[in-house]
């Protein structure tokens, strides 16, 4: 009898879903199944490998976002750059975006990848009440409804109209040097998303140096994710305990999309000013002239005088 009660509680525990983040953003896969075909929906997929929106398939009428070529400055060095708000206007277009769209993003990255497209929307004055994102992905999708392989026809072409820039959602490298490097400034924290191996130097890609900016700390915004999905708001919370509130926060990882993830995260548990800096690490790192730490702490060497 205890045996049998045992594994009634084992069921009914593995039939509770875990406790995860609660954004207004998120939406299931229930909800997409009611709404995919409403009139004003565009949904957009982005895969960390592009070829598998055709051989792996994507969700009945989603169009292809291509993370690179898409989402940063096709003629920039480095490559992901933040893109004009002409050039982003233009491809929003071509997808079909009017101002009144609702938008749902997906991807099959923990949101890490439709998380660029989701600050780019937000960087230049789309309507962000307008922008759902998928929880689970193509992960959740794929369990219980179709995937199409065949493209999606090219739709009608769409007239949004994006805003400049908003200037307090981005940094450059100078306000970076200045305000952190040099002056350290108190109300700055200065936040390296990357893997932790490339914060410290002990692992180098995407760039010439490794290690990190000097006044960096390190929290892993995928941390915060877990099958496909978003972790509990109380576990999003002890992950960027380090991060003060009420301070300015600048952003960065290698390529633009972990700082986007990290933008959406620190928003969502309520940080009310939060900077990416346009080009991350891989325009820091390649350029041998800015100066880099290596280990563990934010400052070392000749910056802890």
């Amino acid at each position: 009898m205890k045996k049998q009660l045992s594994i009634f509680l084992l069921f009914l525990w593995l039939a509770i879903p875990a406790a995860q983040a609660s954004p207004e953003f998120m939406i299931d896969s229930d909800w997409l199944s009611e709404h995919k075909e409403d009139k004003n929906l565009v949904i957009l997929e982005v895969r960390y490998y592009p070829h598998r929106y055709f051989t792996v398939g994507h969700i009945p009428g989603a169009i292809q976002v291509q993370r690179f070529k898409d989402l940063g400055d096709n003629n920039a060095n480095p490559l992901m750059r933040f893109p004009s708000r002409e050039a982003l206007e233009k491809t929003l277009r071509s997808w079909g975006v009017n101002d009144d769209s609702t938008l749902v993003l997906y991807d099959d990255s923990n949101t890490a990848l439709v998380s660029r497209l989701y600050y780019l929307l937000d960087l230049y004055g789309f309507n962000m009440k307008h922008v759902k994102i998928l929880s689970g992905g193509t992960t959740d999708w794929s369990a219980f409804e179709e995937m199409a392989r065949e493209p999606t026809p090219a739709p009608k072409p769409g007239a949004v109209t994006l805003k400049a820039a908003h200037p307090l959602l981005s940094v450059e490298w100078t306000d970076v040097y200045d305000d952190v490097v040099s002056r350290r400034d108190p109300n700055i924290v200065l936040l390296d998303v990357r893997p932790h191996d490339m914060y410290t130097g002990k692992v180098i890609k995407h760039s010439i140096m490794g290690g990190h900016i000097p006044g960096a700390i390190n929290v892993v915004s995928l941390d915060g994710t877990s099958a496909q999905k978003w972790r509990s708001d109380s576990e999003l919370a002890e992950l960027y305990k380090p991060v003060p509130r009420g301070k300015t926060v600048y952003v960065y990882c290698h390529d633009g999309f972990r700082m986007s993830l990290a933008y959406m995260q620190l928003k969502h548990l309520g940080y009310k000013d939060v900077r990416l800096y346009n080009g991350g690490w891989s325009h820091w790192g390649n350029r041998l002239s800015l100066p880099v730490v290596d280990g563990d702490k934010p400052y070392a060497g000749d910056f802890e005088l």
